[in-house]
C-alpha cells in the first residue's frame, strides 16, 4: 500500500527570478497522486502543474506543460516508469527527473538511471526529503535516499577492469569525476583542485560530451560501470 503524505514544513523551492518550481507527479495510485499534488501546492515555492495517472498520459500532457521536475512512479499499467521516463527526456531533455517508487533492487535503479532519471528516491522518504530532493536535483545534485546511496557505492567499489573512458578524459576530467563520484558538489571539487565553481562545471559539461550522458549520476556510471556506456578510446 503507498503511504499517506502528511503536511510538510514549509521549504522554499522558488526557482531563479521569484517564480515557483513547477514539478508534474506520475503515478497511478490515486491516493499518492492526491497527496503529492496537494503537498507541492501546498508548500510555499513549489506548483504541481500536471498529475498523471500512467505514463501515457504523461506524454500527453507534459509538452504542453513543460515541468521543471517530475517525480516518477515506476510500476504502472501500460507503460512503466522507465520506458516513460526514457521517452519523456527525449521530448523535453532540460526535465529533471525523480523516481519515487517501492524498488531498490540493483538492476531497477541503474535501468531508471540509464533512462534518464538523475535522482531516485524510496516512497517511504518523508515530504521533506522529496521536497529537498527537487531543489537538490536543480542545483545540479542527484537526489538519493541513503539506502540507494549504499547500494550505488557498493557497485562502485567493486574492482572493475579499465575502461576506454579512462583513455577518452583528460587527466584534469578524470581528477574532477573522481571527487564527483565522492559526492562532493562544484565547490567542493574546485576547493579541491584549486578551480573556481565555474571552471568545475566547464570541465563537467566536456565529460557529459565525452561520455554521451545527462547529468552528474549517469557521468558517474558511464565512467565506473563496465557495462554502461562507454566512450571509444581516441574521442576528443
Amino acid at each position: 500500500m503507498n503511504p499517506v503524505i502528511q503536511q510538510p514544513e514549509l521549504a522554499a523551492g522558488l526557482a531563479p527570478g521569484g517564480a515557483p518550481v513547477t514539478i508534474a507527479v506520475v503515478e497511478d495510485s490515486p491516493i499518492m497522486r492526491r497527496n503529492l499534488n496537494w503537498m507541492l501546492d501546498q508548500t510555499t515555492g513549489f506548483q504541481c502543474v500536471c498529475a498523471c495517472a500512467d505514463g501515457i498520459a504523461a506524454l500527453r500532457a507534459m509538452p504542453k506543460c513543460r515541468p521543471q521536475v517530475v517525480l516518477m512512479d515506476i510500476q504502472m499499467p501500460g507503460m512503466s516508469g522507465i520506458d516513460c521516463t526514457a521517452q519523456l527526456k527525449q521530448l523535453l531533455p532540460a526535465v529533471q527527473i525523480i523516481v519515487l517508487t517501492v524498488y531498490e533492487d540493483t538492476d531497477t535503479i541503474f535501468d531508471a538511471l540509464r533512462a534518464g532519471a538523475c535522482g531516485y528516491l524510496l516512497k517511504r522518504s518523508s515530504p521533506q526529503q522529496i521536497l529537498n530532493a527537487i531543489q537538490d536535483i536543480l542545483q545540479g545534485g542527484a537526489p538519493m535516499t541513503s539506502a540507494i546511496a549504499r547500494m550505488l557505492v557498493n557497485v562502485f567499489q567493486a574492482p572493475v577492469a579499465p575502461s576506454s573512458a579512462a583513455t577518452a578524459l583528460s587527466t584534469r576530467e578524470r581528477e574532477v569525476l573522481d571527487l564527483l563520484a565522492q559526492g562532493l558538489s562544484n565547490k567542493e571539487i574546485g576547493a579541491k583542485l584549486n578551480l573556481s565553481p565555474f571552471t568545475v562545471k566547464n570541465y563537467l559539461a566536456r565529460v557529459f560530451e565525452k561520455l554521451h550522458v545527462r547529468c552528474r549520476t549517469e557521468a558517474v556510471m558511464a565512467y565506473f560501470r563496465p557495462d554502461a556506456k562507454r566512450l571509444g578510446p581516441g574521442a576528443s
